[in-house]
């Protein structure tokens, strides 16, 4: 027997508020201007918001304003929680995109915004592909996030993590061996309730019950979590990148993707590396696929792509590798429009649970 364990956490954790203030910023400037240039970090901690970065735009943006929003919508509304959007202070330090990035980086000749390597995996053990322990892992934080706004229980606040473990027998998924979710709550509230809650309203609603095999299930470990979010601890952007891809089943490139525009390669890279991925294990061609892009600063094309089928391909690796660069345009402007990625800006709500795997991109959609 194999274990794998892999992580989530709800949009109310203090990182993920950094990564969707950053997305909330971005796509507002790709709405007014679709080729702004964005690299903007957020930070949080109690009652307090720095956003900073660089930003080349036509656009018009309150920062403020969008920060409001967003910590509003989440669900920081009580100023008992240490952090909420009317009272918390919030400073922009923002100036323009370097000059020398930009040059290597012109509408003309759309080179990478940055080197870096990306990493994309496609595995057949989940309906859309994923690998088990992260989809669960995800799916618990979502399903923990709806019962809290849905006021089931009524002592939810907004910040929480899940973790699951997998148990392999090679390479079949047998059971989940343990179940790990830490909620912030109201103070007075017995860690019992929260527990038996925790397992009717969230963990039974969602892990199927042929996998809750002598499942060991542990809610709030560390007891009490009543101080949380930024009150309890800071929070940055792109801090959580293997909640925001893969759970840790495949390596990672190191980039984050939150505030970064898609020339940033970090992102759009990665985005379409899922997509190539995904499409060989859909289509058949192999159980399990990972993809390795890398790129150097300035120049379209890729110095590097290597695919690795882990012995499940009915191609081989190499014959794969060299259909997908003459199908596919992996240069940054191939990738943005074959993927759509300045249309429609949808990047906020990647942010609060996973920019893999989710159902708002085309990179998630196995066409034809």
């Amino acid at each position: 027997m194999r274990y794998i364990t892999s992580e989530s956490v709800t949009k109310g954790h203090p990182d993920k508020i950094a990564d969707q203030i950053s997305d909330a910023i971005l796509d507002e400037c790709l709405k007014q201007d679709k080729y702004s240039r964005v690299a903007v970090e957020t930070a949080v901690t109690e009652q307090y918001v720095l956003i900073m970065g660089e930003i080349t735009t036509s656009a018009k943006i309150d920062y403020e304003a969008i920060a409001r929003k967003v910590i509003c919508n989440i669900g920081y509304t009580d100023s008992k929680l240490g952090f909420d959007y009317k009272n918390c202070r919030i400073d922009v330090r923002i100036h323009e995109q370097s000059t020398d990035i930009a040059a290597a980086t012109t509408e003309e000749n759309l080179g990478a915004g940055d080197q870096g390597i990306v990493f994309g995996y496609a595995t057949n053990e989940t309906e859309n592909l994923m690998p088990a322990a992260m989809y669960y892992a995800r799916k618990l934080a979502v399903k923990l996030t709806k019962v809290r706004e849905s006021n089931i229980l009524g002592y939810l606040k907004p910040d929480g993590k899940s973790q699951v473990t997998c148990e392999y027998s090679g390479n079949e998924l047998v059971r989940i061996s343990t179940i790990l979710i830490s909620t912030q709550h109201k103070e007075g509230i017995s860690q019992e309730k929260i527990r038996n809650d925790i397992i009717e309203y969230v963990i039974k609603k969602t892990i199927p019950e042929e996998l809750l095999q002598n499942t060991e299930i542990i809610v709030n470990p560390s007891g009490n979590f009543v101080i949380g979010g930024p009150a309890g601890d800071s929070g940055l952007t792109g801090r959580k990148i293997i909640v925001d891809t893969y759970g840790g089943y495949c390596p990672h490139g190191g980039g984050a993707f939150s505030g970064k525009d898609p020339t940033k390669v970090d992102r759009s890279a990665a985005y379409m590396a899922r997509y190539i991925a995904k499409k060989i294990v859909a289509t058949g061609k192999a159980d399990r696929c990972q993809i390795q892009i890398a790129y150097a600063i300035g120049i379209e094309k890729p110095v590097s792509i290597n695919i690795n089928t882990f012995g499940t391909g009915i191609i081989d690796d190499e014959e794969l590798e060299n259909m997908i660069q003459e199908q596919y345009d992996l240069t940054p402007k191939g990738i943005i429009d074959f993927l759509e990625l300045r249309e429609n800006p949808m990047y906020e709500k990647l942010a609060a649970y996973g920019q893999i795997g989710s159902e708002y991109g085309k990179w998630e959609k196995v066409d034809d």
